[in-house]
């Protein structure tokens, strides 16, 4: 069992993480609460911590002169790491004193120091940046800060449109998965938890000025803020590859992925040339070409830079993780010589992950997990959809996202792509289920659509490319105009 495991398994011990009705600071009621106040009472747990978030630091590389906890219970947490590791403190009163210097702030303040500040839990940010007011006004500068415990209810988002990047250490689903798997709380109390997570990402910030017209620090506010392609490419802790894409869909403005399930050479290489211009990312069934030469591959990556799209490779990887080590660099396709991402189903556990990160990390691949499908009857729901965010979460310097039919996650470092997308809604006689980019990208939340015959079977296939485009491209904004009213 690894640290954090143990770690989230010892807080429910201490009953530092209740299950019930409760209220939030923010007003808000729900059924899971962190009171990692408890944690006084317990100094091995509290060293525990301290060392995890200590591990956190050096593993970011965060670069800091000053450590200040947020009051209260952050401050025993930043007291052990400074004295420990012999690291200048600041201590953040909640009130100035009415008498003496009064300061807000107690400590050795230099203009412009960066203060690394450290919380234990995040909902919406909001403690974290009154904490980080209090120090921009003794002129330091905060850019990042940790925090044990992430809610996933919009507090990495909020923070990001600050300036400040957010390090959790445990997320909300990693504590529910791990205690289901414990058999400390049963399915039923993990879903509902899960459900009120996704439907209460609820703040965003909302800019404010001060007397002199000049823009300040902003403040939560009760509503969504939806964060852009663009801000989500520059989160600390995304993939490379998924920061990539993001930035080609801002580019283009486009979250159209082709699926160029045709069977000659000659043809894909025309998809990719002529839809090229449209298109974010270009799907491949690379196994069903008669005609697969070494040059295929060098040829679509050529044409991939020349139009500005990445390539993915729908292999559907399900084995053991030395077989599929050999599928993906090996045989006769070769595929992470020429692809940049592939995509995995979960079934046979964290090893198919393993194996195929053996392989594509080095190259700076990526892999999508298979969360749900869009065929009729499909078996990748409920508990398997968990598994696979699970083990995204896990292995997310891997891992950029999912096959869904809509957003598994709240954390926007991940990639959500739906297949099974044609402009009208309806089903083929084989299962497949369509849904239309309006209904995936603005009610599902999904990031990317992925669209095959509405495309390869138009009779003027670019004419169809630009209508998806759009279409996919206006669900999106009205997606951020929607939340953001």
């Amino acid at each position: 069992m690894d640290s954090v495991d143990s770690l989230i398994l010892k807080l429910h011990d201490v009953n530092a993480v209740k299950f019930g009705e409760y209220k939030l600071k923010s007003g808000m009621m729900t059924p899971i609460y962190i009171d990692l106040r408890v944690l006084v009472s317990h100094p091995a747990l509290m060293n525990q911590v301290a060392t995890l978030i200590y591990q956190k630091v050096k593993d970011e590389n965060l670069q800091f002169d000053s450590v200040c906890g947020v009051p209260y219970t952050a401050l025993p947490l930043a007291t052990i790491i400074c004295s420990r590791h012999e690291l200048p403190m600041l201590i953040r009163r909640k009130e100035a004193k009415d008498y003496g210097t009064k300061k807000m702030v107690e400590g050795i303040c230099r203009e412009g120091d960066i203060c690394l500040i450290i919380e234990d839990t995040v909902t919406s940010g909001t403690s974290i940046l009154e904490t980080a007011e209090v120090l921009y006004k003794e002129g330091l500068k905060v850019t990042d800060s940790i925090v044990l415990m992430d809610r996933e209810q919009g507090g990495v988002e909020m923070l990001a449109s600050e300036g400040i990047r957010l390090h959790p250490i445990i997320s909300m689903f990693k504590l529910l998965n791990v205690l289901q798997a414990a058999e400390r709380i049963d399915a039923q109390t993990a879903q509902s938890v899960r459900k009120f997570i996704l439907e209460n990402n609820t703040f965003r910030p909302k800019e404010e000025e001060n007397g002199n017209g000049e823009s300040r620090p902003k403040k939560p506010c009760i509503e969504h803020k939806e964060m852009t392609y663009a801000e989500r490419a520059k989160l600390p802790n995304i993939h490379a590859l998924a920061s990539k894409l993001l930035t080609v869909m801002e580019e283009k403005h486009s979250n159209l992925c082709v699926s160029a399930d045709v069977t000659s050479t000659e043809e894909l290489l025309e998809i990719a040339e002529s839809l090229g211009p449209k298109i974010c990312l270009l799907k491949t069934h690379i196994d069903i070409l008669k005609d697969f030469t070494s040059e295929t591959g060098q040829k679509l990556q050529a044409v991939a830079e020349k139009h500005n799209f990445l390539i993915f490779e729908d292999r559907k990887f399900a084995d053991i993780g030395n077989t599929v080590k050999h599928q993906y660099e090996g045989g006769l396709y070769q595929i992470s010589s020429w692809s940049h991402m592939v995509n995995a189903h979960v079934v046979p556990g964290p090893g198919v992950v393993r194996g195929l990160s053996a392989v594509g990390k080095p190259l700076g691949r990526a892999c999508l997990l298979i969360g749900q499908m869009s065929s009729q009857g499909a078996l990748a729901t409920g508990d398997y959809t968990q598994a696979a965010v699970k083990m995204a979460e896990e292995n997310s310097d891997f891992v950029m996202g999912f096959i869904c039919g809509g957003k598994l996650t709240t954390r926007p470092e991940f990639i959500h792509m739906t297949p099974g997308v044609q402009l009208q809604s309806g089903g083929d006689g084989l299962g497949q289920q369509y849904s239309t980019p309006e209904n995936v990208i603005h009610s599902k939340g999904s990031d990317v659509i992925i669209v095959g015959r509405g495309i390869l079977e138009a009779p003027d296939r670019l004419k169809a490319a630009e209508a998806y485009r759009k279409s996919g491209w206006d669900g999106y904004t009205r997606r951020l105009a929607l939340n953001q009213q």
